[in-house]
């Protein structure tokens, strides 16, 4: 199902909901598509596979229970031809899966039962980052004009968004792409959790704060960093985390 943006005048940002209840992605829909977002849906883990790759979509709501191909595998595969935001529909309680599901790439999450209008504002929260303001903002304009940041044999290029370890390139979702730009930038100071979103989901983000140790765990492992005796991200007890001082040049 194909539905057309509100604003036909303006480009319209591309939402794919995949769930195998259709009731409820066609009800998510309606109102991403009432909200000015260009909607399509998928029911199946293989369906959504496909029109993720043919539609380029900015967002994914996605299910985890999908017949064909989980939601997690959907998301692990995703990540190897796209950056795009995906948006985890979990059973309320079950911990256990948004764990897996953050840790396979996905960005945030969101627990059923949930109302539209929250997942509305979830999806555009995500789309509020500032990474994905206009071109003329002053921190894309600082972003390209600011040197690769070096810790150690960890560097960080803010401008090109990548990242490599002693040379070899390291592919960070845009989630922990933008946690580790927001503490490298600042390396000496200690971010709370709530610190974290405010900067990288938006300041009216509700949720489980510690959505932030899942994506640092992440980043930690891909980096290869020991987090009992981290060189890139410490962990400052009683606060949050802070760029790893022993990795600093």
């Amino acid at each position: 199902m194909q539905s057309p943006p509100a604003d036909a005048a303006a480009p319209a940002r591309r939402v794919l909901v995949v769930d195998d209840e259709r009731a409820l992605a066609q009800m998510v829909s309606t109102y991403l598509a009432r909200a000015g977002y260009s909607v399509s849906e998928a029911y199946t883990g293989p369906d959504a596979l496909s029109m993720a790759r043919a539609l380029d979509p900015d967002v994914i709501v996605l299910d985890l229970g999908l017949p064909g191909l989980d939601g997690v595998e959907v998301c692990r595969q995703i990540r190897t031809f796209s950056d795009c935001y995906v948006l985890m529909l979990t059973a309320r309680g079950d911990e256990m899966d948004r764990i897996i599901g953050l840790s396979v790439g996905a960005d945030d999450y969101i627990t059923k039962p949930f109302s539209a209008r929250e997942l509305v504002a979830r999806v555009q929260a995500v789309l509020r980052r500032p990474r994905q303001r206009g071109a003329g903002s002053s921190r894309d304009q600082a972003h390209r004009e600011e040197p690769a940041r070096l810790f150690g044999d960890l560097t960080i290029d803010p401008a090109g968004r990548s990242v490599s370890v002693a040379g070899s390139a390291v592919l960070l979702t845009r989630t922990e792409f933008d946690i580790l730009d927001v503490l490298s930038a600042r390396p000496k100071y200690a971010f709370s959790r709530r610190q974290l979103i405010d900067e990288v989901w938006d300041i009216a983000w509700v949720g489980d704060e510690h959505i932030v140790d899942v994506h640092v765990g992440h980043i930690r492992r891909k980096l290869g960093d020991d987090p009992t005796t981290p060189r890139y991200i410490d962990t400052v007890r009683g606060v949050g985390y802070r760029m790893g001082q022993g990795a600093a040049t």
